[in-house]
């Protein structure tokens, strides 16, 4: 996207969603003139998906145009990133985007077209939350920590898929705590314990 449409995108999306009392009929005469895209890189139902939904109908509501919301999943996000850099860069084509971007980019050694995309608005804080089975002998972060060195490579973790923002968190309270896990978990579907 050229800069000065980039920023003018950035203004009208920051005003549609802060100042409700402008006029939509106003707002819908400078931008949007058509339908717009928002891309997530992630399954209907789950959380990017919903957040999409939820902002593409606010905006639909101010704006008086449709944001269709098009689930392109797969490879953490970067198949929905490269059809966002794909697109014409016209303002009508957003990318729902996030920690997963900032994570690729260092997975991946050919991602170069992520610097092509440009953040618009801030959305969301997802915390992200450690859970055992109610079976589990550890009560207390430090409790899991002792029994996982106690028991070293007897754990597994369970995140969304190597990349997603759940794998390096356990990679990094691996490194920070020095426990040691089952090296084959990590990616969906696989079991966990702790």
């Amino acid at each position: 996207m050229k800069l000065p449409h980039r920023r003018k995108f950035l203004h009208l999306a920051a005003g549609a969603t802060a100042l409700p009392a402008v006029s939509r009929f106003a707002w819908a005469q400078a931008y949007p003139s058509r339908p717009v895209r928002i891309i997530v890189g992630f399954p209907p139902g789950g959380t990017a998906d919903i957040v999409a939904r939820l902002a593409g109908q606010i905006l639909s509501d101010r704006l008086g145009q449709p944001f269709v919301v098009e689930n392109r999943p797969g490879a953490g996000g970067t198949v929905a990133d490269q059809a966002a850099v794909s697109a014409p860069h016209d303002g009508y084509t957003l990318v729902l985007g996030g920690l997963n971007q900032a994570i690729n980019v260092t997975l991946y050694d050919k991602l170069s077209f992520i610097r092509d995309l440009a953040p618009v608005a801030g959305m969301i804080r997802t915390p992200l939350a450690m859970e055992v089975n109610p079976a589990f002998p550890a009560k207390t972060v430090p409790e899991f920590i002792a029994y996982a060195k106690a028991n070293p490579g007897k754990l597994t973790m369970a995140s969304g898929d190597v990349g997603t923002p759940s794998h390096p968190a356990g990679q990094l309270f691996k490194m920070m705590t020095g426990v040691d896990s089952d090296p084959h978990a990590g990616a969906a579907g696989h079991p966990h314990r702790g």
